[in-house]
């Protein structure tokens, strides 16, 4: 798979030194050669990152079709499937429902505790960034223990 995307990789930098030394080496090359040769980066790196968008896959020497990077995350067997995709989330909450006086019509409010467990990555992007946090580790005991600055960033992030 690895050496499929290395070999369309290739034929990209190959193609792609080739129309730079046409441009760069003689000025007078003929728009049609150079025309042409533009395609052919454009079908290289379109078979690289789709094989098959062009109509006919490419096949190695085997007779054996390249995977290209579509091919590469698509499947359920695919590594974006398997390793990002594959991973359970949780951002279930319970709450009871109650009059806000404060809220207009057709507006909900949510508990400060649901908020900051919903926002929790970007509450830690902004205690690091505003260097009140030096590592993930220690935004996260700001926010577990109910720290004001993580409220204040909180209401900043939303």
């Amino acid at each position: 798979m690895s050496s499929d995307i290395n070999e369309l990789y290739r034929r990209v930098i190959y193609r792609n030194n080739t129309l730079t030394d046409l441009l760069t080496t003689s000025r007078s090359t003929p728009g049609e050669l150079v025309m042409c040769q533009e395609k052919l980066v454009q079908e290289a790196v379109d078979t690289l990152l789709d094989n098959g968008i062009q109509g006919q896959l490419m096949r190695d020497g085997h007779n054996k079709v390249y995977k290209s990077f579509s091919n590469v995350i698509e499947s359920k067997k695919g590594r974006f499937c398997e390793t990002l995709l594959g991973k359970q989330v949780d951002y279930s909450g319970c709450s009871i429902i109650v009059v806000g006086p404060s809220l207009s019509l057709h507006r909900c409010g949510l508990p400060r505790e649901i908020e900051i467990e919903l926002f929790q990555t970007f509450v830690i992007r902004g205690l690091i960034r505003q260097h009140l946090a030096s590592n993930i580790g220690v935004a996260k005991s700001k926010i577990r223990e109910k720290k004001p600055i993580a409220w204040e960033i909180l209401q900043e992030v939303m």
